[in-house]
């Protein structure tokens, strides 16, 4: 090993290009496996996660892939289940919180009485919640995340029994929960009770999330057979809600769909990541290519000392040891440069990571990181390694020897490793290149949607919510929120204001079914289900979104609770074959039900992101008589929008909180933030999967032109005595430079048609990351080959006009 160190130091620069080619490859690898690693294969950080399950539903009677819990379903899994130990439900939600300093609106999860010991978790400080607690009517209590008991009564164990105000009620403080509690990606500062009255519970409302832990040696496949078995139960055990059948439930064939809760947390990033490792595995595979062509240069230089070695009794297996020896330390070095690369990525993507990236907080290099980065090296190095050890193999040395080191020109034969490792580095960069040009399509594709707003860096967006602990009465509500609008709109710079309980791609959603009076939906059977929203009058013109029909819901509509709603374009084309004809019409919520009059039509909406259709929504006022089963429906929390060129200035916020507080002092402005920030995050994976992609690409296609040049550097270097004669014989220099360029552009023009038919197969595995482009998109992959070879022709000119610059006569002279 000494000998091998001291050998790589007698070449500074090789060694120098060798380890910092390779830090890069390792160092991307390393990267994104503590990504996966962290992500996608550390388990939940509770007791035998493997045993926890989300507890999801399927109905393709209404083409729901995946529907969430209800307590019906609930409550007959608790009293009937054969698999499950423990289950329970649970939601993510947000309070205002007053009386402990200025108000704010905090993040809360919903839990019922079951979940915590579901989860196994019991609070450092206090009590879990009982079903006493947990029952409807009974005194309200809370527990305090750990992080909000430190901020707010600074880790007092006192706190415990104090009472705080939330939404307006008054809750006393049972417990603290430990300072590692993580519930997949929430982060709540409150811990709150369901108080669900069993009484009162009807079949269907599936708005909660479900969690379980399976009995010991159950399997998931197991578990949703008994859920199975469980879901008519529950529809025979449970009223049906007013105006629907039992026979409409069958329909909808409500069927099992649980998975382990860790795919919660997941979700679909494990595609873009798996995506990132194969491509960050090609780079890796392309830094060896180039690297082992530069040990056949370093070993070609070395024949005459091995052949002399050998000569004086080096077997192979020594010599081969020795080039090994080399290789192999160079990975590991250039894998602990690339550890120390990875560590700086890594923090790196925790600040500009994308949001929607679970557990980003805890991604960190850890030992099995460091196992991982310490195996690929030496793989590394005996890749790189083994190609000089058999191309230079002990039945060469003594012809080499015979040849007594004279310099003589380097043949064909010579040329073909190299050039075949020239060919692998350009099909392989071609890969990256045509999936980052599929992104960088994809991406294009997005921003050419239209999302249902417009300016959005001129819309700020933020929540209120009037509980009715506050304000009981409805209309005293409504008037509140119609006198922050009104505020708002005297701020300098406001162009309007206006609310509704979701604007496009902010999150929350309401689904149930739509009645259409000239659309009758055949006896037992439910009409399919479409979005719900609750708008305030002018919500459209904030955002830009135009009314393609008819006009908007004015006040009058609201204080009067007339039946009338908006609906949007999409839904009325599917329905009525146009926005106008849709004008008139009637619908309602449930069979028996209050016939609604749509007055109007509004463009679509992106609500899902602007990589998915606009779903059919459905536009509700503010305030209405008779929805379900509400005499009088409010929303009391609703999102509101100013739309202002000074949006992003720190006086306009400061103006908007006044205005606000000016209504009412004791409302929190919870989750502000612009409408571009919202646009923007539901661009970030495809961002995220872009820059990735193309930082890999631009990696992989300098290695490749490295590579095309290096075999035509090496060719001009070994050719000279040929050139000289070529040039001595009469041969033009136009037609020596066209010799080198053909030779680099067949060896790209072989790898580009290799990295076709590979891109061919390979891009299919990204299809569900494209939008609005195919995953064998012609144009994509001849642009991406035109400028491979653009960058080839280039790689390969320039050393090849150096051959022109060979004197015959000193070239002749030489031999």
């Amino acid at each position: 090993m000494r000998f091998v160190f001291r050998r790589l130091l007698k070449a500074p620069l090789f060694t120098v290009i060798a380890l910092a080619t390779l830090a890069v490859g390792i160092g991307a690898n390393a990267a994104i496996f503590t990504v996966i690693r962290s992500v996608l294969l550390t388990p939940l950080p509770f007791n035998q996660p493997d045993r926890l399950v989300g507890v999801w539903h399927t109905a393709p009677g209404l083409n729901f892939k995946t529907l969430n819990m209800s307590p019906s379903l609930y409550f007959t899994y608790r009293e009937e289940s054969k698999v499950f130990e423990n289950v329970s439900m649970w939601n993510d939600g947000a309070a205002s919180v007053t009386g402990l300093a200025e108000p704010e609106r905090v993040d809360t999860l919903e839990f019922n009485w079951t979940a915590l010991p579901t989860l196994q978790v019991q609070p450092a400080l206090g009590r879990n919640f009982t079903e006493k607690d947990d029952s409807a009517g009974m005194p309200e209590t809370v527990i305090l995340s750990h992080t909000y008991w430190q901020k707010k009564f600074g880790g007092d164990p006192a706190a415990l029994g104090k009472r705080i105000m939330v939404d307006g009620k008054a809750r006393e403080i049972i417990g603290v929960m430990p300072s590692n509690f993580r519930f997949l990606n929430e982060d709540p500062a409150l811990i709150l009770p369901f108080q669900v009255d069993r009484s009162k519970v009807f079949f269907g409302n599936f708005s909660y999330q479900g969690l379980a832990r399976l009995k010991p040696g159950v399997t998931v496949e197991a578990a949703n057979a008994d859920v199975a078995r469980m879901i008519p139960m529950s529809i025979q055990k449970f009223p049906m809600p007013p105006g629907f059948s039992v026979e409409m439930f069958k329909q909808a064939r409500v069927g099992p769909n649980l998975h382990l809760l860790h795919e919660d947390l997941v979700g679909d990033i494990g595609k873009v990541l798996w995506v990132l490792m194969g491509t960050v595995g090609i780079v890796l595979f392309i830094a060896c290519a180039n690297v082992a062509n530069l040990f056949l240069v370093r070993a070609e230089g070395r024949q005459q000392e091995m052949a002399v070695r050998a000569a004086l009794g080096a077997g192979f297996g020594r010599l081969s040891r020795e080039m090994l020896g080399e290789s192999v330390s160079l990975g590991v070095v250039g894998g602990l440069l690339g550890l120390g690369l990875a560590y700086g990525g890594v923090q790196l993507l925790k600040v500009l990571g994308p949001s929607g990236l679970p557990r980003l907080s805890e991604i960190a290099i850890d030992p099995a990181v460091v196992v991982f980065t310490l195996v690929i090296s030496i793989v590394a190095g005996m890749l790189f390694g083994v190609i000089p050890v058999f191309r230079f193999g002990h039945s060469q040395l003594g012809t080499t020897l015979k040849q007594g080191g004279r310099g003589s020109s380097d043949g064909r034969n010579r040329q073909r490793t190299r050039g075949l490792l020239a060919v692998v580095q350009v099909a392989l960069a071609l890969v990256l290149l045509i999936g980052s040009g599929l992104m960088i399509r994809t991406f294009q594709a997005m921003r050419n949607v239209q999302p249902g707003f417009t300016k959005p860096e001129e819309v700020l967006i933020f929540r209120v919510t009037i509980p009715d602990a506050v304000i009981k009465d409805p209309e005293q509500t409504v008037r509140a929120f119609e006198s922050i609008l009104h505020r708002l709109e005297e701020i300098p710079g406001v162009t309007s204001a206006s609310l509704a309980n979701t604007f496009t791609m902010s999150g929350g959603q309401n689904n149930d079914p739509v009645f259409v009076e000239d659309k009758p939906t055949p006896e037992g059977q439910i009409p399919p289900i479409r979005r719900y929203k609750w708008v305030a009058p002018g919500s459209f013109r904030t955002m830009g979104n135009p009314i393609k029909a008819g006009r908007d819901i004015a006040w009058d509509d609201v204080y009067n609770m007339r039946n009338v709603v908006l609906v949007s374009e999409n839904f009325a084309r599917a329905t009525w074959g146009d926005a106008r004809n849709a004008l008139g019409k009637r619908i309602r919520e449930r069979p028996n039900g209050t016939w609604r009059e749509v007055i109007g039509v509004a463009g679509e909406e992106r609500d899902d992101g602007v990589n998915q259709p606009a779903p059919s929504v459905i536009y509700w006022p503010m305030m209405a008589r008779d929805i379900w089963d509400d005499k009088v429906h409010v929303n009391r929390w609703m999102m509101v929008g100013v739309r202002s060129p000074r949006v992003g200035s720190q006086g306009f916020l400061d103006d908007v909180r006044k205005a606000v507080w000016s209504v009412n002092s004791s409302l929190p402005l919870a989750n502000v933030r612009t409408m571009k920030k919202v646009y923007d995050r539901s661009m970030q994976t495809t961002s995220f999967t872009l820059v990735m992609l193309g930082i890999a690409a631009a990696m992989a296609v300098l290695l490749g032109i490295v590579g095309i040049y290096g075999v035509i550097a090496y060719s001009v270097t070994q050719r000279t005595r040929e050139i000289g004669i070529r040039l001595a014989l009469g041969a033009q220099k136009s037609d020596v430079t066209g010799m080198f360029v053909r030779h680099g552009l067949i060896l790209t023009g072989v790898g580009i048609a290799t990295g076709l038919a590979a891109a061919f197969g390979l891009t299919r595995l990204m299809s569900t990351l494209l939008f609005g482009v195919n995953a064998t998109d012609p144009v994509t992959y001849l642009a991406v080959s035109a400028v491979l070879i653009l960058a080839a022709f280039t790689a390969s000119y320039l050393p090849a006009r150096r051959a022109t610059a060979v004197d015959p006569v000193t070239s002749l002279r030489s031999e």
